[in-house]
């Protein structure tokens, strides 16, 4: 995870700076600019630039990887005409590696950067830079935002699902991108628009893709499921000796859990949990159950009404919205990713996804009754990037910690979306839910006490809610913060 920056127009170098500094949280290990070149390892709170320039972009690295044969190497990177700053993960780095090589390409790669950068150089060598970008989306496997620049166009790009966000807006005088809205505003740009998961921004105009996933109609094979969740989660541990969870104690990070563990007897990972409640709520309650069960370290963060105003300024910044539910959940996050970030962590795992996948909220019995379920849960995983993952992004990265979703791999989800409702939902009184979820996560080792527990949303469980309903609106108007 980092942050990326971009301007078109007319500005000065030190507009980038400006909104490097406002998105440092995303990338605090190193930040680089390309501005007439690139500048790599800069100083933000030293480097001054007062030239004017008519394209930039800007970069701040949040280091994950560092491996002999594949590093997470500072940015912006270029190649010829080409010149591309990245933010996200290849979860076939490898293969894409090795891809290159086949086709020719002697460079040396070792970071995800590379491997984009080097895919869209060896497609434009043959079409121009859109189809170039969409031959090379097609191939890589991933979460990521990214943007290109070949000397005359400027190309913006975003994965299938938006898990990582992008942000753009304009005026008169300049166009701006950014992986946060606040950099955007750092410079002026305040009618801010967010960038659809697959849409490709080609000098401002956007291009839709030609069949979004959640559109996808085939006949889904339940029985591919869990091995299709298995590799999900494998290739999102890939490299690192590291992880942590965030975890409730419900089915879906439980199950994600186990199936790190089972990861872990064949590979070197340490895995802890993290959760996150008042005290005696549910979902602290659960994850003790739980991590002993389990037989994983957990560590709880304990809130307090002191904690959550403390915390709040920040997250409604962050989340840019003081709806409480939206700030309920985002709390959750922060608390818990901070947690994991005391820790020296920089990833953890968490199961957002799962029920708009599954079926997992209430509301979806009445979809069920009515025949809309498949529908109504293709439309809520088409909303998902705006509605929960720019959330969620926002309020981890404000402790400097990447969140990885393996249920929002996009193979998987083709594959849950095309399953029969009724595998996921079995009856009108099935308050459970989930159903095909709960009983793979059971036969995989969890008990039943732990696969079958109910649904309680996040700030309902952690008491977080009942903190700022009760306590916190009576006496605070959080709009201030915004």
């Amino acid at each position: 995870m980092c942050s990326i920056v971009g301007l078109q127009g007319n500005f000065k170098g030190n507009d980038i700076i400006k909104m490097l500094k406002a998105s440092r949280n995303r990338g605090p290990d190193s930040s680089g600019v390309w501005l007439d070149n690139i500048h790599e390892n800069i100083a933000l709170d030293e480097f001054e630039d007062e030239n004017t320039y008519s394209i930039g972009f800007g970069h701040n690295l949040l280091s994950i990887y560092d491996l002999n044969d594949r590093v997470s190497k500072p940015q912006p990177v270029s190649n010829g005409n080409l010149t591309v700053v990245f933010n996200g993960e290849l979860y076939n780095f490898y293969t894409m590696r090795n891809f290159l090589k086949k086709v020719g390409v002697e460079a040396e790669i070792t970071s995800d950067s590379e491997v984009l950068l080097y895919l869209i150089d060896f497609y434009a060598k043959k079409l121009d830079l859109v189809k170039a970008i969409q031959s090379a989306i097609r191939l890589i496997d991933g979460d990521y935002a990214f943007a290109v620049f070949d000397g005359e166009n400027l190309a913006i790009a975003r994965d299938p699902l938006g898990v990582k966000p992008l942000f753009y807006a304009q005026n008169d005088n300049l166009k701006g991108f950014a992986s946060s809205r606040q950099s955007l505003k750092e410079v002026g740009l305040t009618d801010i628009n967010t960038l659809k998961p697959e849409h490709i921004l080609f000098n401002w105009q956007d291009i839709a893709p030609a069949q979004p996933i959640y559109e996808k109609v085939f006949e889904g094979d339940v029985a591919k499921i869990e091995k299709m969740l298995r590799l999900s989660v494998l290739k999102r541990v890939e490299g690192l000796t590291d992880v942590g969870v965030i975890f409730s104690g419900g089915v879906d990070s439980s199950y994600l859990a186990l199936l790190l563990k089972e990861i872990s007897d064949n590979v070197p990972l340490k895995i802890k949990l993290y959760a996150v409640g008042a005290e005696g709520s549910k979902d602290v309650e659960a994850a003790i159950y739980a991590s002993k069960f389990l037989n994983l370290d957990l560590e709880i963060c304990n809130v307090t009404e002191d904690m959550v105003r403390q915390a709040l300024p920040q997250v409604v910044k962050a989340i840019g919205d003081d709806n409480l539910m939206k700030v309920g959940v985002g709390l959750t996050t922060y608390f818990a990713t901070k947690l994991v970030a005391k820790d020296g962590l920089k990833v953890a795992i968490s199961g957002q996804g799962a029920d708009e996948l599954f079926g997992g909220y209430k509301r979806y019995l009445q979809s069920f009754v009515d025949g809309t379920l498949n529908y109504d849960l293709r439309v809520d995983m088409s909303n998902m990037y705006h509605v929960n993952l720019e959330r969620d992004d926002a309020c981890s990265m404000l402790n400097s910690v990447e969140l990885r979703l393996p249920f929002l791999d996009k193979k998987l989800v083709e594959l849950v979306l095309n399953i029969p409702d009724n595998k996921k939902i079995v009856s009108m009184h099935d308050d459970m839910r989930k159903s095909i979820l709960r009983k793979l996560a059971f036969e995989g080792g969890l008990n039943y006490e732990i696969a079958y527990r109910p649904k309680k949303a996040a700030q309902y469980g952690t008491g977080i809610d009942k903190i700022l309903r009760k306590k916190i609106v009576k006496d605070t108007d959080i709009s201030q913060y915004l």
